[in-house]
């Protein structure tokens, strides 16, 4: 078998859950350790690389590399900006969250994984009112405030919507 038919192989072997909390989406370490089983059934190893890129910010560029015991590979990349503005975080921290990612993308780019949820997408970045901003929202709303206006700083579901154009 050439290293394209182990890689194919593996990739229509690999499967990830069906759930927004799969363990394969939540990390490169849990990809990996999903993997282990096939490598030495199949005579291939994995290497992840990163390489810091500077341009207009910084970015990483994640390469996950598939060798086999015949010498050959075949490698996936993925490009990661690192947010330099990232509250909360310290600057160790922001390079970990998007070398973090780089390897998570870079291996799902060489194995396929189609099934991890992607945080971006179900991630609210912080714009989900708490208890207390909809308590604010409503004695806002209540005093002459426009639905509108709350919309535009948060991610108002329809029930609470419809609460608030009630009032």
């Amino acid at each position: 078998m050439n290293i394209n038919e182990k890689l194919a192989t593996i990739q229509t072997k690999f499967k990830s859950k069906k759930s927004r909390f799969n363990s394969f989406g939540k990390s490169a370490e849990d990809i990996l350790e999903a993997t282990k089983p096939y490598l030495l059934k199949y005579g291939v190893t994995v290497t992840v690389n990163e390489e810091y890129i500077a341009d207009v910010f910084p970015i990483i560029k994640t390469t996950a590399t598939l060798h086999d015991d015949k010498g050959m590979t075949l490698s996936a990349t993925a490009l990661v900006g690192v947010d330099l503005n990232q509250k909360g975080m310290q600057m160790p921290q922001r390079f970990g969250a998007a070398s973090s990612y780089g390897k998570k993308y870079a291996l799902g780019n060489l194995f396929l994984i189609d099934d991890t949820q992607d945080s971006d997408a179900t991630n609210d970045h912080g714009v989900t009112m708490s208890a207390d901003q909809i308590k604010a929202a409503k004695e806002y709303v209540k005093s002459g405030g426009k639905l509108e206006a709350i919309k535009k700083k948060y991610k108002v579901n329809p029930a609470l919507e419809k609460e608030l154009t009630t009032l």
